[in-house]
C-alpha cells in the first residue's frame, strides 16, 4: 500500500514529508498550453516523466519538446477528454506502455459565456461533460494503477468559481463545484491509502480558455468584444507562476491550493459572507460591471 501521504511520525506528532517528483510518471491533461503547459514544466524541471494529453495536439508537441530541453521525458497523445471512448482508448494504450503513475493531473478544460437562458442544452452539456466527467472518467481509468504507487496523488482542477458563483457562468460554476466536491470525497476515501488528493483553485490567470469561450448564440460582435476586454482585465497572473504554485502545493501534499492573491481574498471573503459575498466583489473588485 506504501506509506499514506507520505506520513512520518516524530514524537507525538504526524509530519508530511515533502512529496519527491524525481523519476516519477504525471499524467498532464490540457498540457498543451496555458495551466498545463506551465504545470508540465514545472515537472520537468524536477525530472518528473511527462504524459502529455490535449485535443490540440501541435500544442502539446510544442510543450513535449520544452520539456525535453529541461532533461524530461515526455510522450504527447491527442485525447478529447469530452470523449468517453476517446479516454477508454487513451488508458488501455497508456498502461500497457507505462508500468508506473504516480500522478494525475485533470486540467482541461473549456468555458462557456451567456446567462442560463441564453446557453443552450447543447453547449451546458458540453462544457460538463469536458470539465466535470472528464475528470472523473480519467479518475476512474487511472486509480487502480495509481495504488500500485508507493506515492501517488490526483490533482484536480476546479476554479475561484468552484467556490463563488459570479452570474453569467452557471454552466462552468457547476462543474467547478462538481469537481471540489468530488476531489474532497474522494480525498477522505483515499485517506488510508497511499493517493492523496489536491484540488486547486486557480483566480485570475492569463491564458486564453475565457477569451476563446464559446459564446451564446446570436451575441454580436460589438458584445464579444466588450466580453473579452472585461475578462481580460481580471487575468492577469502568469501561467508560469500558477503553475509553480500548484507543482508546490503537490510537493507539500497539500490538499487545497489556491492560485493568486484574488483567489485567496475571495475566499475569505466567501467565509465571511457566503451568501452576500457578490456585492462586495463588484464594489471592490470590479467584477460582473458594465461600465
Amino acid at each position: 500500500m506504501g506509506n499514506p501521504e507520505g506520513r512520518q511520525a516524530v514524537g507525538r506528532f504526524t509530519m508530511k514529508t515533502p512529496m519527491n517528483l524525481a523519476g516519477r510518471t504525471a499524467i498532464v491533461t490540457g498540457a498543451g498550453s496555458g495551466i498545463g503547459r506551465a504545470i508540465s514544466l514545472s515537472l520537468a524541471k524536477r525530472s518528473c516523466h511527462l504524459i502529455l494529453v490535449d485535443i490540440d495536439r501541435a500544442g502539446a508537441v510544442v510543450t513535449a519538446e520544452q520539456a525535453r530541453a529541461l532533461g524530461a521525458q515526455a510522450t504527447v497523445y491527442r485525447v478529447d477528454v469530452g470523449s468517453e471512448a476517446d479516454i477508454k482508448a487513451f488508458a488501455a494504450e497508456v498502461l500497457a506502455a507505462h508500468p508506473q503513475i504516480d500522478l494525475l493531473i485533470n486540467n482541461a478544460g473549456v468555458a462557456l459565456s451567456g446567462g442560463f437562458e441564453q446557453v443552450s442544452p447543447e453547449d451546458f452539456d458540453w462544457l460538463i461533460n469536458i470539465n466535470f466527467w472528464g475528470v472523473v472518467r480519467m479518475t476512474r481509468a487511472f486509480l487502480p494503477r495509481l495504488r500500485q504507487s508507493d506515492d501517488a496523488r490526483i490533482v484536480n482542477l476546479s476554479s475561484i468559481f468552484g467556490i463563488i458563483a459570479p452570474p453569467g457562468q452557471t454552466a462552468y460554476c457547476a462543474a467547478k463545484f462538481a469537481i471540489r466536491g468530488f476531489s474532497e470525497s474522494l480525498r477522505h476515501e483515499l485517506e488510508s491509502s497511499s493517493v492523496g488528493v489536491t484540488v486547486v483553485h486557480p483566480g485570475g490567470v492569463a491564458t486564453s480558455i475565457a477569451t476563446s469561450a464559446r459564446a451564446p448564440k446570436g451575441e454580436s460582435n460589438a458584445e464579444a468584444e466588450a466580453r473579452h476586454q472585461a475578462v481580460k482585465k481580471m487575468l492577469t497572473l502568469p501561467p508560469e507562476i500558477a503553475g509553480e504554485t500548484i507543482v508546490n502545493g503537490i510537493i507539500a501534499r497539500r490538499p487545497r491550493v489556491l492560485v493568486g492573491d484574488d483567489a485567496k481574498q475571495v475566499v475569505m471573503l466567501e467565509r465571511l459572507m457566503p451568501v452576500g459575498y457578490w456585492n462586495v466583489v463588484q464594489k471592490r473588485m470590479g467584477w460582473g460591471r458594465r461600465d
